[in-house]
């Protein structure tokens, strides 16, 4: 009899198909069946026990571009093929295996297939042999997670641990390799889902979901980087920031009054720090209640965000979905008048405790909630605030026990928080971002959240959430951070220093230096900590903050290009070792896992505050040391020095890296672009990307973007000629080659004398112990050539 059930809870036999020009759907024993072509590398598998289908996601932007179908099915199988891959359909019992045209398997179901267990869905896939699995999102745990499982179910996790799940996101998409075979899985499900990577068995991988349809796509590609692609052409791709978003954010719990905000402006200007945003915490706020000013001390916020402007800073606010139950309290009256808020089944609003007390929660999947809280931020937006950091959108309760029978709008689809709890943040932020783009006339919005589900990417940047103060949290943030890029999200950090704990000096150091080599650079503390802007560590840790700060600035024409081409193609800004060097199975050593690539060509190993010497491993290609330009053949392990000031980094060789001279925020602008060009075996390009940083004018043809092409047989370099009507203000090209031995060089057919340069392509970082440590920190043999910029094609021949 348990027998008989068992299989009863199956799909069971395919009874009946019909076919339509890209999908086919099938009736079988015990359920429905869909499987659709969306592209050629792209199809979504369907399976369900209800008379329809639900066709409906917040996740899923990319439509079907009706790519070419063949549908054959004989009397075992069907065969469903487009140009990239073939899916082949077991009839009796229903299984599934995604195969390449030549039959080779890249993904098939185990005999237990799709499976019920009351209301929870799994899907059963074979483990193959040397099987790896990568990506899911916000996830602790190794690069390759296989023998793990993990639970989508967004939490507040203060001061999580390094082993902790689930934390603040979800994002139900990874990315599996074996045998020279790529694929991607999204799991389209809101509910709670669970992914078994082979832990606690040798049989099968596996994805659940508590309730709902089975609904996922299977995404294949050539490259780990070809999945990314077609996962964000799926999911949405992230818009272009503010220039300014991607400095140097300072932030603590809390700043206030207005008098400490100004102050620590003032003092980034005075030590010559560079700095673009300050962000407050939630005691700018009126008894911590959203839309509103502490009236003593923040009494005049207009004169404030004046102030700090002049300093060339731009203002971050927290922003708390909490509206205090409070009559008088105009959100409050306004939300229970035009009846926005989450609700129980009998109408009652629901009513949970966080900062200022019982609060009422907006529902954000409501559209009309969704305009209510975009007309609140007009006040933010008039007085000048460009920066939203929403928070606390798990959502975060005292307690930590949601109760399920809430319900949810779901844009008149109607759910409760069984589906609703993973997409509130996710929600929330899409609320935030298109209000206050909307208010801000042209504008480009920052916006931040602790909270997403997949295709967060589209509204926001995204935070690790409440870190803790030591080493092994500072490299877990690395890792988070590379699974994020893996999973669609490109714009994400962590908080540098930690939230949680007080850092010592050392540690604080190591944790900026890396974080200046990361997406999002933003430093902050919790409340009764020590403090953590640059200075608060003593002279010695100052400088060398201000050293590695100074150096993003440098970097930003790069970084800014890089955070266009995830704009366009989905790449993430830091990228996992995994995306280029796949089939390496060092990257994946514990020892490894946590170094990761800045764009293509910059090498970052981060490593303890503690170690004065570390194992940093070189893939494939030749890599030079970022401080002294010492050239090391790839495929190695190496021993290498990393004192507190002198995190090792990598370029590698055929690097081409815009750059520019410091600058102390990034409204400052210089006339003078500075290539860095490191010489190698191997052809390479970048396409450097333009506009005024601020607007949405580069959708109307406003940009400024060209290839710079390297190509070794020709010893020749080539700047393309511009695309775009942006006019980029620069006057110079300063050309600084690595690795050359040539005196001359001719641009453009004219010939032209190198300068010899003797300084570090680190040139910011200044000795900051002159008496204790008067080794330089290393000079390299450079040549250089300045030319006139010019929008037309340049040939530079050697």
């Amino acid at each position: 009899m348990a027998l008989h059930s068992s299989k009863n809870n199956r799909l069971g036999s395919i009874q009946e198909i019909k076919t339509f020009p890209t999908e086919l759907r099938a009736q079988t024993t015990h359920g429905q069946l869909k499987v659709a072509a969306l592209i050629p590398e792209v199809i979504q598998v369907t399976a369900t026990r209800e008379q329809a289908f639900e066709n409906f996601s917040y996740s899923v932007v990319g439509t079907s571009e009706n790519p070419k179908v063949e549908i054959a099915e004989s009397e075992e199988q069907i065969l469903f093929t487009t140009s990239s891959i073939q899916t082949v359909i077991e009839k009796n019992p229903t299984r599934i295996s995604f195969q390449t045209l030549d039959g080779k398997v890249i993904n098939e179901d185990d005999a237990l297939g799709i499976n019920w267990i009351g209301e929870q869905v799994t899907n059963y896939k074979k483990l193959l042999a040397g099987e790896r699995f990568l990506g899911l999102g916000e996830k602790t745990g190794n690069l390759d997670r296989r023998g793990s499982a993990y639970t989508n179910w967004n939490t507040d996790a203060y001061a999580y641990h390094s082993g902790a799940d689930p934390l603040y996101s979800s994002i139900p998409f990874y990315i599996g390799l074996h045998d020279g075979c790529c694929y991607g899985i999204f799991l389209d499900n809101s509910h709670k889902t669970f992914f078994n990577f082979g832990a606690s068995n040798n049989r099968f991988a596996s994805f659940a979901a508590d309730a709902g349809e089975l609904n996922y796509y299977f995404i294949s590609g050539q490259s780990v980087a070809e999945v990314i692609r077609h996962y964000t052409w799926l999911t949405g791709r992230m818009k272009l920031p503010p220039l300014w978003s991607i400095g140097y954010q300072q932030c603590r719990y809390s700043y206030y009054p207005d008098k400490e905000v100004l102050s620590v402006a003032r003092t980034f200007r005075e030590k010559e720090i560079p700095a673009d945003a300050l962000v407050l915490d939630i005691h700018y706020m009126d008894k911590y209640k959203i839309f509103t000013w502490d009236p003593k001390n923040f009494s005049d916020p207009g004169k404030m965000i004046d102030e700090v402007k002049k300093y060339g800073f731009h203002l971050v606010i927290m922003c708390d979905p909490g509206i205090k139950v409070e009559p008088g309290y105009e959100p409050y009256d306004d939300g229970l008048k035009k009846n926005v808020f989450l609700q129980y089944p009998d109408g009652e609003n629901y009513s949970g405790q966080v900062w200022p007390g019982w609060c009422h929660f907006p529902d954000f999947s409501n559209p009309k909630t969704r305009e209510w809280w975009a007309e609140k931020f007009k006040d933010y937006v008039t007085l000048g605030v460009e920066g939203f950091w929403n928070d606390m959108n798990e959502i975060a309760t005292w307690g930590h026990g949601l109760p399920e029978n809430i319900e949810f709008n779901f844009d008149n689809h109607h759910a409760t928080m069984r589906r609703g709890r993973n997409l509130y943040g996710f929600q929330m932020a899409r609320s935030t971002f298109e209000g206050t783009k909307k208010l801000m006339n042209g504008r480009r919005p920052f916006n931040l959240t602790r909270s997403g589900f997949a295709g967060i990417q589209r509204y926001s940047a995204l935070w690790t959430g409440d870190n803790v103060s030591y080493d092994e949290h500072m490299l877990l943030g690395v890792r988070i951070v590379n699974s994020l890029g893996l999973s669609g999200v490109a714009f994400a950090g962590y908080d540098a220093g930690g939230f949680v704990g007080d850092a010592n000096t050392k540690l604080f150091a190591r944790w900026i230096s890396i974080a200046a080599l990361s997406p999002f650079f933003r430093a902050h503390t919790m409340i009764n900590t020590r403090d953590s802007e640059p200075w608060s560590y003593g002279e010695e840790v100052e400088q060398i903050c201000r050293n590695f700060i100074k150096f993003r600035y440098q970097l930003l024409p790069y970084l800014y290009s890089l955070f266009f081409d995830a704009s366009r193609r989905g790449m993430p800004v830091q990228r996992s070792l995994s995306i280029d060097y796949t089939n390496d199975y060092k990257i994946y050593d514990g020892q490894y896992q946590n170094q990761y690539v800045l764009g293509p060509s910059i090498l970052v190993a981060p490593v303890e505050s503690t170690k004065e010497l570390t194992k940093v491993y070189l893939p494939a290609g030749d890599w030079y040391y970022l401080y002294t330009g010492k050239l090391y053949t790839g495929n190695q392990e190496i021993m290498i020095e990393c004192p507190i000031h002198r995190l090792p980094v990598f370029i590698k060789a055929g690097a081409i890296i815009p750059m520019q001279r410091p600058v102390m925020h990034t409204g400052e602008k210089t006339d003078e672009l500075i290539i860095h060009f490191y010489n190698g075996h191997e052809s390479s390009e970048f396409l450097w990307y333009n506009d005024d940083g601020a607007t949405y004018d580069f959708e109307k043809g406003n940009y400024c973007q060209r290839k710079l092409e390297f190509h070794p047989g020709e010893k020749r370099l080539t700047f393309e000629r511009s695309e775009g009507a942006f006019n980029t203000g620069k006057k110079k090209i300063h050309l600084v080659f690595h690795g050359f031995s040539a005196s001359r060089v001719s641009v453009n057919d004219q010939s032209v004398n190198l300068i010899q340069e003797n300084k570090s392509f680190f040139s910011p970082l200044e000795k900051y112990d002159p008496i204790n440590d008067p080794e330089s920190m290393g000079e390299e043999a450079v040549r250089s050539v300045e030319i006139d910029y010019t929008d037309e094609r340049i040939d530079v021949k050697w």
